[in-house]
């Protein structure tokens, strides 16, 4: 017969055996705690490789092998925008270059944002020989002629303006191939024009008050006529000095006979008498050379160097000869009180700048790229 245990020795052997089963989950509850370092995943120590100095440079291509498969991707998508880029620049620039193509050599177009364009891409407008002439060159020409009308002859018929413009067009074209041809006669002859000379001759102009007395009036001027900055001007006014040149260089036979009758007057022959018989000017030529009425230094019938030349000379002096660029000029005053001068002139006339280019046309003629 089993001997039951007392009541309080059965609640301790109770109590005992659940010790066991105690420990067990609280040892599991140590494994599953997320602070714990324990993993039981964790390589074992003798599984790691071991890295030498032999080895070092295989486990770094290791690593390196698995880090491109994330590089690539990257440096493919760069490579795609750097080449989706590039096809839009072209494309770009392409449409660019049609549209102005189209613009100037199909509508003839002149506006402003065309004209800065060709500032920058020398477009042809036409070639003489080897030299191409500027697209800009052509449109500095027909914007100043085009500005003048608009400002200064204004309120014409839409016919009369759609003939104008094309008569300008012509006109400006004819300009520039004049100016290379004159440029390369000038380089032949070693001739040119330095930026002192073009300063001179604005202040002889500026002297006589014909332009403004400073920058400002100038300026004003030049923009409310031509539509023109002080630079533009000049630009101007040196292609006109270098023809100038040109031609007193080359047209030796008036300069000849010039040269002769300033030998006469200097000589004592009768000023008045000289003038009859050799002045081109046939109004000089019936009056004995007088210019029929005092000179003062704004007048704006008498060409700026002549009436530079005639406030230097004392009365009964002679001048040597003197050129505004489209004639000769011998002087004599007979007064001068600083304020005005009473004077005669020999006006013998140069010859035309196109005497001088018209052959160069004919042994190479120019080849326009547009038709107007």
């Amino acid at each position: 017969m089993i001997r039951k245990l007392p009541k309080k020795l059965r609640k301790r052997k109770k109590v005992r055996d659940l010790v066991p089963q105690a420990t067990a989950v609280a040892q599991r509850a140590a494994n599953m705690n997320p602070l714990s370092d324990r993993n039981d995943d964790s390589p074992i120590v003798e599984d790691v490789p071991r890295i030498t100095n032999e080895t070092i440079s295989i486990h770094r291509e290791e690593v390196l092998k698995g880090a491109r498969k994330y590089i690539y991707p990257l440096q493919h998508s760069k490579h795609r925008i750097v080449l989706i880029t590039s096809v839009i620049a072209v494309t770009a620039v392409v449409a660019f270059m049609v549209y102005c193509s189209v613009a100037l050599y199909r509508l003839y177009q002149h506006n402003t944002f065309l004209y800065r364009v060709t500032q920058v891409v020398p477009f042809p407008i036409a070639r003489v020989g080897d030299s191409f002439i500027e697209y800009e060159n052509y449109l500095f020409e027909l914007r100043r002629n085009i500005h003048y009308y608009q400002n200064q002859q204004p309120n014409n018929s839409e016919d009369e303006d759609m003939q104008r413009l094309d008569q300008s067009r012509k006109q400006a074209l004819q300009d520039v191939i004049n100016q290379a041809y004159i440029k390369k006669l000038a380089k032949e002859n070693k001739i040119g024009v330095g930026n002192k000379e073009v300063e001179a001759r604005i202040s002889v102009v500026r002297d006589q008050n014909r332009l403004g007395n400073n920058n400002k009036v100038l300026s004003d001027v030049l923009r409310n006529y031509w539509g023109w900055s002080i630079s533009d001007f000049k630009r101007s006014l040196k292609t006109q000095i270098l023809a100038e040149k040109v031609v007193a260089k080359l047209d030796t036979a008036t300069k000849l006979r010039a040269d002769a009758i300033l030998a006469q007057a200097k000589s004592g022959a009768d000023f008045s008498t000289l003038a009859r018989q050799f002045s081109d000017d046939e109004a000089a030529k019936a009056s004995g050379g007088d210019f029929g009425a005092p000179i003062t230094r704004s007048n704006p019938n008498i060409p700026p160097q002549v009436t530079e030349a005639l406030f230097k000379l004392k009365p009964g002096e002679v001048s040597g000869i003197i050129s505004t660029g489209r004639t000769l000029e011998v002087l004599k005053v007979q007064q001068n009180d600083g304020a005005s001068v009473t004077a005669q002139h020999i006006s013998i006339n140069l010859k035309d700048i196109s005497e001088f280019i018209d052959p160069l046309k004919k042994k190479q003629q120019p080849k326009n790229y547009v038709k107007f």
